[in-house]
């Protein structure tokens, strides 16, 4: 086997703050509460994960909200560090994990894709010849050289998707992207995450959609509470989900 992804025995815990006890307003309240720091309590995101995703295998993360999802992809991306245990990650990854990170809001949309294409691990002569394909994906047409700041989240998600698309990823990161836009543009983004399983790219994908979850995942995981619920073909993981 040739893994892409290896989670071995994984923890991500954040430190969480007692909302009651922070702030202007509560010192005012409460003065004695300056001299006495604000509680934090330790919320486990995942706990003991451990999982491969082989070379050219897509995977699909299903759970619901806080169960753990995107704070997995996160691992992935290199954008989090376990607090416990070891990610290991092979190849060039392209996250399309939430929508304007990495984006400067002043620069035009042509110097976003360039800026974001070398982000991905692209140089700066293959950024800049990928912008012709970027643009016709996006369907920015004369938008393209106005700053980010004037386009619509729709205009965003579809730069951002063709930027990562086009930065000839070795594992692709998908959380929800297809939820954002129209169902032409959403069809176009399926064509094309077919055409690059095709090719061979590793993807991980966490949606909602289960019908295209199932039909483009080789498996599936169940995340539930920071943990494996199940694992294994999508359309039994998805049954499982739904009580089907």
């Amino acid at each position: 086997m040739n893994p892409a992804v290896i989670f071995e025995e994984v923890t991500k815990e954040f430190r969480v703050h007692d909302p009651d006890r922070a702030g202007l307003k509560a010192l005012l309240l409460r003065p004695r509460s300056l001299f006495h720091p604000p509680r934090a309590e330790n919320f486990v995101a995942l706990k003991q994960v451990s999982l491969r995703v082989e070379r050219g295998e897509t995977l699909g993360i299903i759970g619901h909200n806080g169960a753990g999802k995107s704070t997995m992809l996160a691992l992935i991306g290199g954008i989090l560090r376990p607090t416990l245990g070891r990610v290991r990650v092979v190849g060039r990854v392209c996250p399309l994990l939430h929508l304007g990170v990495g984006f400067s809001q002043d620069l035009s949309g042509r110097e976003n894709a360039v800026l974001n294409g070398i982000l991905l691990g692209l140089r700066r002569h293959e950024a800049e010849a990928n912008l012709d394909a970027v643009i016709d994906f996006a369907e920015l047409g004369r938008f393209i050289d106005q700053p980010l700041k004037t386009y619509s989240t729709g205009m965003q998600m579809r730069l951002g998707f063709a930027i990562a698309v086009h930065a000839k990823p070795d594992l692709l990161l998908i959380d929800e992207v297809l939820s954002v836009g129209d169902a032409e543009f959403s069809a176009r983004c399926l064509k094309r995450i077919l055409a690059l399983k095709r090719r061979g790219v590793t993807i991980v994908f966490v949606s909602h959609d289960l019908v295209t979850l199932e039909s483009i995942c080789d498996r599936a995981v169940q995340l539930s509470h920071g943990c494996v619920e199940t694992l294994g073909a999508p359309e039994e993981v998805v049954a499982g989900y739904t009580g089907r």
